[in-house]
């Protein structure tokens, strides 16, 4: 596998005296259930447009799984022989999912998988991988600890399967950085920290990145975007309270997000093209995972 660096320019700074805007959702708490038996633990951390989603369960132990909305069926994904799985992201019909596992070793490995079928993605040398993000032209956004144990710093990339080049992505400003999604015209967002701890959510696209600062947040994380220029993640509060949010690339309106269930614990971690986000609330060990359908 090849690999290249990218150097960004910030391209500005979104001010926390953005306008938001009112949306209201309709939430479906989902927990994982097979063969009679419900884990309390479960996260749903990707959708495509075919209303399918990426997540896992398990707080001791992650398994991964892919839900079908519609048919309220899981599916059991996991890399073979692994000890843990998370699957983190997922493309359109016939989808292709991303994620990552733990091999024997205790060692984390990224991975992509079409119909029963897994590949390894690592980084070239680097003892650290996660997969978090797919899209539907062969690219997915990662990144790479340089210590064993992912404890950073951490540096983002793009993965094209066309010939296996690696793209590292170079954050201004960041001590450590993460790419956690990627869409169909390659715009990708993620997060980074900077040399005072906190925590910026970023979005790069057309060559520019802007940082994204939820308006008097103490701390912001993108998680994921779609193709209408919609992107989602978290944001925490001066309570310390954890909300999600929406944040619309063209208007450049937030939206902050709750389950009525999980208020101050909620989490949004990806969106589809139809505006269906997925979450999930709670404190581990106890983490339910949600679906957020738009209201006219």
């Amino acid at each position: 596998m090849n690999f290249k660096a990218i150097s960004l320019c910030l391209g500005g700074a979104l001010l926390a005296c953005l306008p938001m805007a009112a949306q209201s959702y309709t939430f479906d708490n989902v927990q994982y259930k097979q063969n009679g038996t419900t884990d309390t633990f479960t996260q749903f951390l990707a959708i495509n447009r075919s209303d399918i989603v990426a997540g896992y369960h398990g707080a001791d132990v992650n398994k991964g799984f892919t839900y079908n909305l519609k048919t309220k069926i899981f599916t059991n994904e996991n890399y073979p022989l692994s000890a843990q799985t998370q699957v983190t992201g997922i493309n359109n019909s016939p989808f292709k999912t991303v994620g990552f596992y733990v091999d024997g070793a205790g060692r984390f490995h990224g991975f992509e998988a079409r119909d029963g079928v897994f590949e390894r993605v690592d980084f070239p040398g680097q003892p650290f991988n996660q997969l978090l993000g797919q899209n539907n032209f062969a690219q997915a956004a990662g990144y790479f600890s340089t210590k064993i144990d992912g404890s950073g710093p951490d540096h983002p990339y793009i993965f094209d399967e066309n010939g296996g080049v690696f793209e590292v992505l170079t954050i201004p400003g960041s001590t450590t950085a993460q790419a956690t999604g990627i869409n169909d015209a390659s715009q990708v967002c993620g997060f980074f920290t900077d040399s005072n701890n906190v925590t910026h959510g970023w979005l790069l696209r057309q060559g520019s990145l802007l940082q994204l600062d939820y308006p008097d947040s103490t701390s912001t994380s993108a998680f994921g975007l779609n193709n209408n220029g919609i992107v989602v993640g978290t944001y925490t509060d001066v309570a310390n309270n954890s909300h999600g949010f929406t944040y619309n690339t063209m208007t450049k309106k937030w939206v902050s997000i709750d389950d009525p269930d999980g208020v101050g614990t909620t989490i949004v971690n990806g969106i589809n093209d139809a505006g269906l986000l997925v979450g999930f609330f709670g404190t581990s060990p106890d983490n339910t995972a949600f679906v957020a359908t738009p209201t006219p």
